[in-house]
């Protein structure tokens, strides 16, 4: 499929919108799920055209239960919540005030050491490549049982972010990382959006501790409760026709400025072996720069959608192709 090619292809054509639609039309079976929600979220485009906030007159007021102004009296009152260890109730807590929470010492050594063993056969094989960001390997989940399984699709982690979300997750897509991405600032939103807002949360988990010079993740706390930055909140270059070709680098130069005008204050993760960061789909982020040469920072990053909303992709403008949806199994 396209979407192959493009992970390692920086060229024109990635400006081009009638290449993704094209792609689209490629991946019609998938994509002719979405007329329901069209027709529920006022859309009235075609499923194969490309897709983006501009596209929606207002947002549908259905956002997450946690993103309400009320969210930690409706929490302390949920059945579910009741029942969850002080520990576990506190980190939820955590999610409402700051957008994330860490699960510390989620993942065994022998799942972490496996993984990383089996990232370096298949690297080794050929079975599995870097993107053009010579970082990030995407849907490793595809050639690994163990990291479809254990990371990817595990049920206990599953059944915590949908009640965060507060709808069913789907599993859309892991990213995995032999040394850190280095990555400004950004709101997962701006790559995978969704209508109404808020719908998508995201996993990182570590496979290695990382100190401080590994280029460790970092984050903004209370960072969630900004509003979503989109294509049109910015100058994007984007026209009718093509996607911005400075679209990435002018959004990581809005979210800088939004973060001095905010006064928003930097948090390390200097994350251990086996712990999960769990984030809020406006959670502003990024990865420290790397001052030792050769360290690395093994992880793996997974990304889930909600259940009955629109899910695509703002900065590319296009609408996600789920490939596989948990009711089919």
């Amino acid at each position: 499929m396209l979407q192959r090619i493009f992970q390692k292809y920086t060229g024109f054509l990635r400006s081009l919108k009638a290449v993704y639609v094209l792609n689209n039309v490629l991946n019609i079976g998938r994509l002719w799920r979405n007329r329901p929600l069209y027709a529920r979220y006022g859309l009235r485009k075609n499923v194969l055209a490309p897709l983006g906030s501009a596209d929606f007159a207002t947002h549908h007021p259905d956002i997450p239960w946690l993103d309400h102004p009320d969210a930690l009296e409706r929490l302390e009152a949920h059945p579910q919540f009741l029942e969850m260890d002080v520990m576990l109730q506190d980190k939820v807590r955590q999610f409402v005030r700051d957008g994330f929470l860490v699960l510390e010492h989620y993942h065994d050594i022998t799942a972490t050491e496996a993984m990383n063993a089996e990232v370096d056969h298949l690297l080794g094989a050929g079975k599995a490549g870097f993107n053009y960001t010579g970082r990030k390997i995407f849907n490793l989940h595809e050639q690994s049982r163990l990291a479809d399984e254990h990371f990817f699709r595990n049920n206990r982690l599953l059944d915590l972010l949908s009640f965060l979300l507060g709808k069913r997750v789907i599993p859309f897509q892991s990213l995995s990382f032999v040394q850190g991405s280095e990555q400004r600032a950004h709101s997962d939103s701006i790559h995978m959006t969704t209508e109404p807002p808020g719908y998508l949360i995201a996993t990182w988990s570590a496979l290695e501790d990382c100190p401080e010079d590994a280029g460790p993740l970092f984050y903004y706390p209370g960072s969630h409760r900004l509003p979503y930055v989109m294509t049109q909140d910015y100058d994007s270059g984007n026209t009718h026709f093509t996607i911005g070709e400075n679209s990435n680098r002018r959004y990581e130069d809005r979210i800088e400025s939004l973060i001095r005008e905010h006064g928003l204050k930097k948090e390390i993760f200097l994350a251990k072996r086996g712990d999960v960061l769990v984030w809020h789909a406006n959670l502003l982020h990024g990865g420290s720069a790397i001052t030792r040469p050769g360290a690395t920072r093994r992880s793996i990053v997974c990304h889930y959608f909600a259940e009955d909303v629109l899910c695509y992709h703002e900065m590319s403008q296009r609408p996600a192709i789920i490939k596989k949806v948990m009711s089919d199994e």
